[in-house]
């Protein structure tokens, strides 16, 4: 790893005299030059070989800005820009995601990537793929908590003609489609438990058995997992297998929450901004410092998603050439947030009766009916409000209120249709 300094030109190249020198057949003697300031820019030189920023070629003398994270290709040789402590002050929670990727990449191990809702998972999984030996291969991605318990299991392992009413043809699954790419089973905290037992099955032996099918189909994939949720914390629950969670986690990569990342913000708003102003077809705006202050100093509950969401916004209502501090708001419709989030008034509810607990039920057990009890007290009944309290989707609630035999309630409104 080159540390860069704080402003100036670097020349990169096969000459010994280059600055970054890469002693590379594919590099030209002055192939390209980094151009470091305010932001990081690299530009080629006219080299034999060409110059790529992720896949995008650069034409001759054309520059174009190295966020960070972002791969560009000189020649065969590659090169990654990162924050260091030296760099920035302080070191980045990502230089570590990103020195561990670059190393598990190239192999065939499984990955779990962990972190909050809106991190990037679905981005590093992306990163991971792009630099393995199965990157010419397709990458496929399941949202497992998109699809109903039935036709997940057709789209994972697909089917056999006449397997169910409408198969008029067979069809293969994800699994299949995947054949030497990679799966990417995005929130599988919350596949059904019948799902992880058939998912268990094939990695296990590296096979699917279609809907309708005699024969299993050999697959060669790789896998990759993601959850906002701590896979280990739902196995101990009893709500993800813990086989399961073993075969998926040859190694698990938490991605850091934003607010933990203030350094990288600026270049990822300018970055947004970039890209919505060229969607828009209108020229690039800039953004003032006291709105790249700002940014810096929110702490992005819903992390890059929620970043990108706002200075897009921004970027559609300013009418200058730059963003301004009124043009960012903060929330939904543009309505700014509250400092401290408001007081929940005490619901006039209820809970269900609580079912006395057995010496035989675990601790763990008790644990959780009281807090999905707790949950529920909170939002006066309301399964999908409670459900989100406890980072649960609904069904999952529903189903962990039947294993411990908690009555489903009714919220106060339905009592008062019923009375």
């Amino acid at each position: 790893m080159q540390e860069l300094p704080t402003r100036g030109t670097l020349v990169i190249g096969r000459a010994a005299d280059a600055h970054v020198s890469i002693p590379d057949a594919s590099v030209s003697r002055r192939h390209a030059q980094l151009h470091v300031g305010s932001t990081l820019t690299i530009e080629d030189l006219g080299s034999a070989n060409g110059t790529r920023v992720d896949g995008a070629p650069l034409a001759p003398g054309e520059r174009r800005e190295l966020v960070l994270g972002a791969i560009a290709e000189v020649g065969a040789a590659r090169l990654v820009a990162h924050y260091t402590a030296k760099a920035a002050g302080v070191a980045s929670p990502m230089d570590r995601v990103f020195e561990i990727i670059e190393r598990v990449a190239p192999s065939e191990i499984s990955v779990i990537l962990g972190g909050e809702t809106g991190v990037g998972k679905e981005v590093m999984a992306e990163r991971i793929h792009a630099r393995s030996a199965r990157a010419s291969g397709p990458l496929v991605r399941l949202h497992c908590a998109a699809l109903p318990e039935n036709l997940l299991e057709s789209e994972l392992f697909g089917y056999e003609r006449g397997a169910f009413t409408g198969a008029v043809a067979p069809k293969p699954g994800l699994l299949e489609s995947a054949e030497r790419g990679t799966v990417l089973l995005d929130e599988i905290g919350e596949l059904p438990p019948s799902i992880q037992a058939k998912l268990l099955r094939s990695l296990e032996s590296r096979q699917v058995l279609r809907l309708g099918a005699l024969r299993p189909r050999p697959i060669d994939v790789r896998f990759i997992a993601a959850s906002h949720r701590d896979l280990e914390v739902l196995a101990v629950m009893g709500l993800f297998r813990a086989d399961l969670l073993y075969r998926l986690n040859g190694i698990t990569i938490v991605v850091p929450p934003l607010r933990t990342r203030p350094m990288e913000i600026p270049a990822l708003a300018r970055t947004f901004v970039a890209d919505a102003c060229a969607r828009a077809g209108r020229p690039p705006l800039e953004i003032a410092d006291d709105v790249v202050a700002l940014l810096s100093s929110y702490r992005w509950p819903g992390n890059v998603r929620e970043l990108r969401n706002v200075v897009e916004r921004a970027a559609l209502l300013s009418e200058g050439n730059r963003i301004e501090v009124h043009h960012v708001s903060f929330g939904r419709a543009g309505i700014d947030l509250p400092a401290r989030p408001p007081t929940v008034p005490a619901p006039s509810f209820a809970p269900p009766p609580r079912h006395a607990s057995s010496s035989a039920d675990p601790p763990d057990a008790a644990a959780e009916r009281d807090r999905i009890l707790d949950a529920l007290t909170r939002t006066a009944g309301n399964q999908t409000e409670a459900a989100k309290l406890l980072g649960m989707t609904r069904r999952m609630l529903i189903y962990r209120l039947d294993q411990l035999g908690v009555a489903r309630p009714r919220r106060a409104v339905d009592r008062a249709k019923g009375e």
